[in-house]
């Protein structure tokens, strides 16, 4: 899920301004080795390697859509087991040799077995459906009751482990896709310190972006979006609080779709914000995100914000994708507060707008967020994810069960816990900035004092009624564009993110939802554009980000450049 950061010290004022600058929730890296804790450099020089390198099996999954996949297997060209293989060869060579993107913290010890069971599963009956043999990538912080471990990025909870998969990892498996392993995050999703580096966790380190790899991927999700770019998975799921899923599929040119809260369960996926997370892919292209999201929707008895799906849920995305989608939509540009702190991110979006007109669309500019300066300048975002982390989070380690495998590791039940177990191996989990958000989330108390109810509340007007819904209704829209965010910045694991702005922050509080795909490039470097739109929209997000898709197909494979040669 995620949030955004600023500074060191806690502000005079946690205004949304100081918010943003948390840096959308989210390192180099101890890493985790039976119970022992052992040093890995950060400092190594990332290396250039071919970019196209795949295994000895023959199987190429380089930029290889998930309904190619599907039918070379269906046509006895591929195996699972050969993609499967294929994708671990990359991670090799990628991922923990070469550039060193760090992205993957563990594959599933599991993963050939099963893509053996579902090979002759294929062979006996046919595929169970469009995952059927897919890898795909877990966030670590989407529980899994198997072999890997689940920690959110942080050494703290390795003495727990998940009782139960999480709902989704359930429907993945159910659906026949294959879970490759975890992803790297920003830790605890980016809900620790002010002066955090997105994609820097205690257990994997910092992640690189593909691009360009001495900049930042974004957090939190910075693992799942850096591995979909770097071809190390056919898709990859995060979850977004503020952003986490739309940022680092911005900064690493891949598609990124976080659906309304309620439609995918967060049952066992390690929380912030029960009124603001939302778990979604990301995907090369909106077809993969889209066909990815079809397996994730229903109801779930273990999450009661997925009852209000119900009726509004679809199986599959896909049927949504319309090349001519565009053709007579009514488009609203979001410019106040969304456009004008990154110039390079604006001449992307102007050349969009365009795009966007010539291909049919109604564009009505400006159409600006009525309370985007409210949003922007007000406290009650931050204040309902410190009051929802602390409540969240300690019903959700209660849920957890001992760690035989790591059995010297202390079992953490609550936040202050894991605060304390923080301090007492600062050198490994506090090297760089600290957890003074989680200190203030302690200070909290529970979700009946009327300073938490207020704060709800105004977010949902301001984000849902007096926001999104009033300039939507205003100019009958099908949806708003803006930019996702400004090219990636420089990691910084001493002064942290050098985060300018992005355009979520109103469909965070209001719980609604975002696709993001690639819309150009600033010195090499991607910038997305956001379609925005009302509670359970999806379709026709999803619709309109596949017509800009499809009519500019600006996205270029990344090329892990070890640093950018600006003139």
């Amino acid at each position: 899920m995620s949030a955004e950061k600023e500074s060191s010290r806690k502000p005079a004022k946690l205004n949304r301004r100081t918010f943003m600058h948390l840096g959308v929730f989210a390192a180099a890296a101890p890493t985790l080795v039976g119970a022992k804790i052992v040093s890995a450099a950060d400092s190594a020089a990332p290396q250039t390697a071919p970019a196209q390198q795949n295994s000895s099996t023959g199987a190429d999954v380089y930029e290889t859509s998930i309904a190619d996949l599907q039918a070379a297997m269906t046509a006895k060209k591929l195996t699972a087991r050969e993609i499967v293989l294929a994708y671990m060869a990359r991670i090799k060579a990628f991922d923990q040799a070469g550039p060193n993107l760090r992205s993957v913290l563990e594959l599933n010890p599991d993963a050939m077995e099963i893509a053996d069971a579902l090979d002759k599963e294929r062979a006996a009956s046919g595929p169970r459906g469009p995952l059927h043999g897919i890898p795909i990538l877990l966030k670590d912080n989407i529980d899994t009751a198997d072999k890997m471990l689940t920690t959110a990025g942080s050494l703290a909870i390795v003495g727990t482990r998940p009782a139960q998969d999480a709902t989704l990892a359930k429907k993945l498996r159910d659906a026949g896709a294959i879970i490759l392993g975890k992803t790297n995050l920003s830790e605890w999703a980016n809900f620790r310190g002010f002066q955090s580096s997105s994609g820097w966790s205690g257990r994997g380190r910092q992640t690189r972006n593909p691009y360009v790899t001495d900049r930042n991927p974004c957090g939190s999700s910075s693992g799942s979006g850096v591995a979909v770019a770097a071809s190390f998975a056919a898709a990859a799921l995060g979850t977004e609080t503020d952003g986490s899923i739309v940022c680092p599929s911005h900064n690493c040119g891949i598609v990124g779709i976080k659906p309304t809260v309620g439609l995918t369960s967060r049952a066992g996926v390690i929380p912030i914000s029960h009124s603001q997370d939302t778990v979604g892919p990301h995907g090369r292209t909106v077809a993969d995100a889209a066909a990815v999201l079809g397996a994730l929707t229903g109801v779930d008895a273990r999450d009661s914000a997925t009852s209000g799906s119900a009726g509004k849920f679809y199986t599959d995305y896909t049927q949504f994708l319309d090349p001519n989608g565009l053709r007579g939509a009514r488009i609203g540009v979001a410019r106040q507060v969304f456009l004008g702190y990154s110039p390079e991110a604006d001449k992307i979006i102007e050349v969009a707008i365009a795009t966007i007109k010539s291909l049919g669309a109604i564009v009505i500019d400006p159409a600006d967020i009525p309370t985007a300066e409210e949003i922007a300048a007000g406290p009650s975002e931050f204040e309902v994810l410190l009051y929802e982390f602390k409540a969240d989070l300690n019903a959700y380690l209660a849920t957890r069960v001992p760690n035989e495998a790591h059995s010297n590791v202390p079992v953490l039940r609550t936040l202050a816990q894991i605060i304390a177990f923080n301090e007492q191996i600062a050198a490994n989990e506090l090297p760089y900035f600290g957890h003074e958000i989680m200190e203030l989330a302690q200070e909290k108390g529970p979700l009946t004092e009327q300073a938490y109810l207020d704060a709800l509340a105004t977010n949902r007007r301001l984000g849902g009624k007096d926001g999104i819904d009033a300039v939507m209704d205003q100019f009958q829209l099908d949806a708003i564009i803006a930019p996702t965010g400004q090219p990636s910045w420089p990691i910084d694991l001493l002064n942290g993110d050098h985060f300018l702005g992005a355009s979520s922050s109103p469909a965070a509080i209001a719980g609604y939802p975002l696709v993001t795909v690639p819309a150009g490039y600033s010195f090499g470097l991607p910038v997305g554009i956001t379609f925005m739109g009302k509670a359970y929209s999806e379709p026709t997000l999803i619709k309109l980000a596949y017509a800009f898709e499809q009519a500019t197909k600006v996205r270029k494979p990344p090329q892990f450049l070890p640093t950018l040669a600006l003139p």
